[in-house]
C-alpha cells in the first residue's frame, strides 16, 4: 500500500490530464465487488486513487490561476492546496464561477474604473479642480496667433421679419409703462444694423391704431431715442417711409394723413427733424395722402409761430390731465353739443379724453345745465345725450349713479341760485328712470322740497321748517 501511494505522488500532472476512465469489466457490470486497477508505466494503480489525483490536479491549476490574478492582494496557497484568503471563497462550482463579478479574462486588479470617477454623468472625482489647459507648442494644430486671439459673442443683425416681430412687443409694452429709458436699453442690446431707421416708423404706425395718449407717448419716445439709438438722418428716413406707405396705412386708419402730419409737426417742434424737411417736398409729391399730411404739418407749424404750442398737439392723455383742465374740456363739450346737436361728435370727444373714471363729471354738468336752463330744448337734448351714452356703454352704471348722487348732495346750494331746481330735478330724474338710465332705488332717493304751510292756527304766523 505504501508503494502505491509513492507511485501516485510521482504521477505527472500532464499524465493525469490524459488519463481516461477505464471501462468497467464484465464482472463489475454483473455486480462484482473486485477492485478495478489501471496500469500506468507498468504499475497497477487503483481507479479511486486516479480520480483523487485528477481532482487535486484541477484544484492546483485553479489556485495557480487565481493567485496570478489576485497577486498583490494578500492571497496565498497553503500546503494542502487550499486558498488562504480573508473573506473570499474560491469559486469551485460552476454556479459560483458565474456569480464572480471580476474579469474572467484575467486582466486588471478589480479596482474601480478611473479611480471611481468613471461612472455615468461623472466629471471626475469629488472635489477635483481642473487647471487651465496649457497650449502645447508641439501640437501640429498649434497656431501662433491663437495666444493673442480675443473671443467675442457675435449677434447677427435682425432682418425685416425678425425686426418687426422683436420690436412690436417692446413698443406695445412701452404704451403700458411709459418708460423711455427702458426702451432705449432694450434697443441697445439688439443688433439693429441697417434697420435703425425703421424704429420710428414702426412706433408711429402702431400709434396710429392706438389712442391719443399713445401718440403723445410715441412723440416723447422719438425725442428721447434721437441721439441714443437713432440720429436725425434715421428719423428723416422713417418719415420718408411713412409718407410712401400712407396709401396702405389709410386702409386701416382713415385719419392717417392728418395724424402723420401732426407727427411731423411735433418732430420739427422737438428738434429731431430739421425745419427745411417739409420744404424739400414742395412740388415733388404725387400722392394725395402725402400732400395732405405735409399740408397738415405746415398749418400746425404756422400756428406755432402765432403762439400755439406744438408739444400739446395730442393733448394731455388720460391721468396726466389736471382736474381743472378736464372740467373745462367737458364744459366745452356740452356747450358745443347744445349748439350742434351732434351726439356722435360729443361721444367721440368724450372718448378722446380717455378718462372713463371721470365721466361722472359729464353727468353732473349735464344735469346742472338742465336745471339752469329755462326752456324745454336743453332738457330734451341732455336727456337724449345721456340716453345715447348709456346705450353705447360709454358711461357705466357706476359713473351714471355717481353723477346723479352728486346732484342730490348739492341741490340745496343749487337751489339758492335756481329757485325751481327741485321741481325740474324731479321731472328730469323721472324721465331718466323711464328711459332706463337710472334704477328705481336711485329715483326714490331724489330729494323733494315740501310746500310751506302754517304750523297751526294759533302759532302767531310761524312757518314750518323746510324739509328736503
Amino acid at each position: 500500500m505504501e508503494i502505491e501511494n509513492e507511485q501516485t505522488d510521482n504521477i505527472n500532472s500532464t499524465e493525469l490530464e490524459n488519463l481516461s476512465d477505464t471501462p468497467f469489466s464484465g464482472d463489475e457490470e454483473n455486480g462484482g465487488t473486485e477492485e478495478i486497477k489501471t496500469e500506468i508505466n507498468g504499475n497497477w494503480i487503483p481507479a479511486t486513487s486516479i480520480n483523487e489525483a485528477k481532482i487535486n490536479a484541477r484544484a492546483k491549476r485553479r489556485l495557480r490561476k487565481n493567485s496570478s490574478r489576485d497577486s498583490g492582494r494578500g492571497d496565498s496557497v497553503s500546503d494542502n492546496g487550499e486558498a488562504v484568503k480573508s473573506g473570499v471563497i474560491v469559486p469551485t462550482s460552476p454556479k459560483g464561477k458565474h456569480l464572480d463579478r471580476r474579469s474572467r479574462s484575467g486582466k486588471g486588479r478589480g479596482l474601480p474604473k478611473k479611480g471611481g470617477a468613471g461612472g455615468k454623468g461623472v466629471w471626475g472625482t469629488p472635489g477635483q479642480v481642473y487647471d487651465v489647459e496649457e497650449v502645447d507648442i508641439k501640437d501640429p494644430n498649434y497656431d501662433d496667433d491663437q495666444d493673442n486671439c480675443v473671443y467675442e459673442t457675435v449677434v447677427l443683425p435682425l432682418d425685416e421679419k425678425a425686426f418687426e416681430k422683436t420690436l412690436t412687443p417692446i413698443i406695445q409694452e412701452y404704451f403700458e409703462h411709459g418708460d423711455t429709458n427702458e426702451v432705449a436699453e432694450m434697443l441697445k442690446d439688439l443688433s439693429l444694423g441697417g434697420m435703425k431707421y425703421s424704429v420710428p416708423a414702426l412706433a408711429v404706425s402702431l400709434a396710429l391704431e392706438g389712442k391719443a395718449s399713445h401718440r403723445e407717448m410715441t412723440s416723447r419716445l422719438l425725442a428721447d431715442l434721437c441721439g441714443k439709438v437713432v440720429d436725425k438722418s434715421d428719423v428723416e428716413k422713417s418719415f420718408d417711409r411713412l409718407l410712401r406707405d400712407l396709401p396702405e396705412l389709410v386702409l386701416d386708419t382713415p385719419r392717417a394723413p392728418q395724424l402723420v402730419g401732426q407727427f411731423i409737426a411735433r418732430a420739427v417742434g422737438d428738434g429731431i427733424l430739421c425745419n427745411s424737411y417739409i420744404d424739400g417736398y414742395k412740388g415733388t409729391v404725387d400722392c394725395s395722402q402725402a400732400r395732405a399730411a405735409l399740408d397738415r404739418a405746415t398749418v400746425l407749424l404756422s400756428m406755432n409761430k402765432g403762439g400755439k404750442r406744438i408739444d400739446n398737439v395730442w393733448g394731455s392723455g388720460g391721468g396726466q390731465q389736471s382736474v381743472k383742465h378736464l372740467v373745462k374740456e367737458i364744459d366745452m363739450l356740452l356747450k358745443e353739443y347744445l349748439l350742434s346737436g351732434d351726439v356722435s361728435e360729443a361721444e367721440r370727444c368724450l372718448q378722446e379724453l380717455e378718462v372713463p373714471h371721470f365721466h361722472h363729471e359729464l353727468v353732473y354738468e349735464a344735469v346742472v345745465m338742465v336745471l339752469e336752463s329755462t326752456g324745454e330744448t336743453n332738457f330734451k337734448m341732455m336727456l337724449n345725450l345721456l340716453k345715447s351714452l348709456w346705450k353705447s356703454a360709454v358711461i357705466t352704471v357706476d359713473q351714471m349713479n355717481r353723477g346723479i348722487e352728486r346732484i342730490y348732495c348739492e341741490i340745496p346750494d343749487i337751489n339758492l341760485d335756481v329757485p325751481h331746481s327741485y321741481s325740474v330735478l324731479e321731472q328730469f330724474v323721472e324721465e331718466c328712470f323711464k328711459a332706463g338710465i337710472i334704477s328705481k332705488p336711485l329715483r326714490d332717493l331724489c330729494p323733494s322740497r315740501g310746500r310751506k304751510r302754517f304750523v297751526s292756527e294759533g302759532d302767531g304766523g310761524r312757518l314750518k321748517a323746510e324739509s328736503y
